[in-house]
């Protein structure tokens, strides 16, 4: 029954979120829409933001789904990208309403483990210091949150594909020069 009720819950939540920014939803009118009551929908979650966190999980979790790995960060930002591009009025209604730090930490949480990982892979084998790892895919990370917001401000124009072999090219070129 819980696993309904959230369902309910996010699938009014998506919507709303395709008809108007975040900053606008508010949970009454969320519990209105999916046929709940203000108490279910706070034993479920403590706000409307928490609600965004699990909304933003679900969301990695299709991007991740069937890869055991991190090696294929291409493919996923794309896969990434694609969801934006398919679904433009959803991400500018999120964007818009959203502070920078949260927009950014959303974006961290999507790309940290994957540039962490990829980092290693690159660096295995040589002398090369966790922290240092770290240092790399935090650069890369932060990197890659600008190239996002670029693209959403760009409204999603560019050929994802193009746009993200380029991004690699560079990255894989910075990488080898920061590891040696």
């Amino acid at each position: 029954m819980a696993l309904l009720t959230k369902g309910a819950i996010m699938r009014a939540f998506e919507e709303m979120l395709e008809e108007m920014a975040f900053d606008k939803i508010t949970v009454s009118a969320l519990v209105k829409r999916s046929g709940i009551s203000p108490n279910t929908f706070y034993y479920h979650y403590c706000d409307k933001y928490a609600l965004l966190n699990e909304w933003f999980g679900m969301k990695l979790r299709d991007i991740r789904k069937d890869e055991d790995d991190y090696a294929g960060w291409q493919k996923r930002i794309k896969i990434f990208f694609r969801m934006c591009h398919d679904n433009p009025r959803l991400i500018h209604h999120i964007v818009d309403s959203l502070s920078r730090e949260q927009l950014e930490h959303y974006i961290f949480e999507i790309t940290d483990k994957v540039f962490i990982s990829y980092v290693k892979k690159k660096a295995a084998g040589r002398d090369v210091s966790e922290k240092r790892v770290r240092e790399i895919a935090r650069f890369y990370t932060y990197a890659f949150i600008g190239f996002f917001l670029e693209y959403i401000w760009d409204d999603m124009e560019d050929d994802v594909d193009t746009k993200v072999d380029h991004l690699s090219e560079m990255f894989d070129r910075f990488i080898e020069g920061a590891i040696q």
